[in-house]
């Protein structure tokens, strides 16, 4: 055998045992591969995130449009705005013009 090979198998030989590689396998293991990796694990994470931000706009969303809802069933003003704003409605006597942005 090479001089160097010898040598680092006597090294091994010496400090490393055969519980010691064999916890260390084991570790390495349970780090890289299976279910549950440490990556599969920060990725989850990462996604737990994001679906949290996303619910919690949703959330907003969902109290704009509750809080919408209450004033419109009590303000007949607001009814209004809205209707015309956003359904184009109009009175007999007026012209309604609406502005598209140009699409690029």
């Amino acid at each position: 055998m090479n001089k160097g090979v010898s040598s680092s198998i006597s090294w091994l030989k010496r400090y490393l045992s055969l519980p010691t590689l064999l916890c260390i396998g084991a570790l390495c293991y349970i780090i890289f591969s299976g279910d549950s990796t440490v990556f599969r694990t920060i990725d989850y994470d990462h996604q737990i995130d994001s679906l949290k931000a996303e619910l919690a706009a949703q959330r907003d969303t969902m109290e704009y449009y509750r809080d919408l809802n209450r004033r419109l069933s009590s303000d007949p003003e607001l009814m209004e705005q809205v209707v015309r704003e956003q359904y184009g409605m109009k009175r007999a006597t007026e012209d309604v013009y609406i502005f598209q942005p140009e699409k690029k």
